[in-house]
């Protein structure tokens, strides 16, 4: 099976994604690719424990894709070893009444992760520079002081967007807070087929949405605004990765090692030493319970 090096799908430089590839061979067997997710899950699940014992560092795992790209199943095949006290999953719908009372950054900071655990936003921040600049109208729906219309949204209120979500970012980092942002990059044609077998099996009809073919035809808006998103806010504190998602075990497995070969190298994060005095006596501390009767 193929080695991978994480860096070859880190966002370094300005990218065109209609340049990026949506496939990856791995040169390995759908099982061959699945035994070496098992592998690299279960490191990853030994090490939230560490992180949870330590309590240092706190990870937010951003998803972000067009619909059908395969987060929720990605969710469930790469955090499956995971203690459920050390993660969290948000999915992030469309803004609550509450919600929209405070700033759309408000809902995200209030989900990330506490040191020591795992969060993971399935739709993240980012849908606030994607979803509303295709549609813009809905961005009058936040009440903002000085937005009363659609000329209001112009080019500097995108730029100062970014720059709140790069100050966002850059603040939770520096406070301990170590984010990994995935692009799951599907292509048009494999998009098709997913929504196909949403309606052609029983089991996925609840999946789909007659909205799916309503955003499906902006796809070129989305791609636009993607590429501009990722271009704007992919730094050495917050990468962005660009994950080809058109075989969903290949992605998961790309995911999973990103994850591991990245965290690991943070030689700071331990088990905590215990105290010199419990160590001392631990001895004892076992006699006595031994000798309980």
């Amino acid at each position: 099976m193929k080695d991978i090096n994480i860096n070859d799908f880190k966002v370094t430089e300005p990218i065109k994604i209609k340049t990026l590839k949506t496939t990856y061979d791995l040169d390995a067997s759908e099982d061959k690719i699945e035994d070496e997710l098992e592998e690299v899950r279960e490191k990853l699940g030994k090490l939230q424990d560490t992180m949870y014992a330590h309590g240092k560092y706190a990870v937010l795992v951003c998803l972000q894709g067009m619909d059908t790209a395969g987060k929720d199943s990605l969710i469930r095949e790469v955090f499956k070893d995971f203690n459920t006290r050390g993660i969290i999953v948000h999915s992030f719908k469309v803004p609550t009444e509450k919600e929209l009372k405070h700033d759309y950054l408000w809902r995200h900071y209030i989900a990330l992760p506490e040191r020591g655990k795992f969060g993971i936003f399935n739709r993240t921040h980012y849908e606030n520079v994607l979803v509303t600049r295709v549609h813009p109208s809905y961005i009058l729906g936040e009440n903002i002081p000085g937005v009363n219309s659609l000329e209001d949204i112009n080019e500097d209120f995108w730029t100062k967007r970014f720059e709140q979500i790069n100050n966002f970012e850059k603040h939770i980092a520096d406070n301990g807070t170590i984010i990994f942002k995935f692009f799951l990059n599907l292509s048009k044609s494999e998009q098709k087929n997913r929504l196909l077998r949403r309606l052609e099996k029983q089991e996925k009809n609840w999946k789909f949405s007659p909205g799916d073919l309503k955003e499906r035809k902006l796809w070129d808006d989305y791609l636009a605004c993607y590429e501009d998103a990722i271009n704007r806010t992919s730094k050495e504190h917050a990468p962005w990765f660009a994950i080809p998602a058109d075989d969903k075990e290949t992605a998961r497995y790309i995911v999973a090692r990103i994850l591991y070969d990245t965290l690991k190298t943070y030689s700071d994060i331990q088990e905590p030493e215990l105290d010199d005095d419990i160590k001392a006596n631990l001895e004892l501390y076992k006699k006595q319970l031994e000798s309980e009767s």
